[in-house]
């Protein structure tokens, strides 16, 4: 299971494919894992080196308890040391939900190792976490079950294999992680690389993502209609095909 040191975190990716390579970066309470399950890793390793990173707090990698370990730029830094060890310069980056946000920091602080951004369901505008707190004490003070029954209720049955790893998932690291984000909105005019920003038109985000595309230079923007945040990313048989005809047009 390789894993990379970034200043005492272990970092966990896996590599499959061959070609251009791709990172794909999960969203918040998830794990690689999802990218295969749901099918995109088969869809798209035949045409490209897939980068699979577990975001510090998920996955495979550490999950420190202490907030000061997390932070956007920690967690770019985290994917640019995966892709020195890799010797990997520059790549196309994909990102959902916490994904894109670390997406838009990669735009921020590397942007020099970016072919091009994918960002699914987010914005980069200032955002409290404090409902996503509250979840996570109540799951804390009542069990991870009450935790899981109440992301059921907001949004659906989740599928088996992810339902499984969302009852085992470490909810102080969690917590850790829940931090309020500040605005990114300056980095928009800067985002000069080919951008795809994407979202279901019954997310909440969706009329952030819309707008922030304005601001971008060479952007496209695809709305996925009468999809939700988590189906944007479950139905992959209607995203794919926005993202390989996106990624075609960008030179390898």
């Amino acid at each position: 299971m390789p894993h990379v040191n970034n200043q005492g975190v272990r970092i966990h990716y896996q590599v499959e494919g061959e070609g251009p390579p791709l990172v794909l970066q999960h969203g918040g309470i998830d794990s690689i894992e999802s990218w295969y399950e749901l099918g995109y890793v088969d869809a798209l390793k035949a045409a490209y080196q897939l980068i699979l990173i577990d975001a510090r707090g998920h996955g495979a990698s550490d999950k420190p308890h202490d907030a000061n370990t997390y932070g956007l730029q920690r967690m770019v830094d985290d994917i640019r040391a995966v892709l020195d060890e890799l010797h990997i310069p520059k790549t196309h980056f994909w990102g959902y939900s916490m994904g894109g946000w670390i997406g838009f920091g990669l735009a921020k602080y590397i942007p020099e190792r970016c072919s091009s951004l994918i960002i699914g369901a987010q914005a980069p505008y200032a955002r409290s976490f404090e409902f996503r707190r509250q979840h996570l004490r109540q799951g804390i003070e009542q069990g991870i079950e009450a935790l899981v029954a109440g992301l059921e209720t907001q949004y659906g049955a989740v599928w088996p294999g992810y339902k499984a790893r969302l009852l085992t998932i470490d909810l102080e690291a969690q917590l850790a992680l829940a931090q309020d984000r500040p605005s990114l909105e300056d980095v928009l005019p800067t985002m000069t690389m080919p951008c795809l920003l994407y979202a279901g038109d019954s997310d909440a985000n969706y009329p952030g993502v819309k707008e922030c595309c304005k601001q971008l230079p060479n952007a496209t923007f695809v709305s996925l209609p009468g999809l939700n945040h988590p189906e944007a990313f479950v139905q992959s048989h209607v995203v794919l095909p926005h993202i390989t005809k996106f990624l075609a047009t960008v030179p390898a």
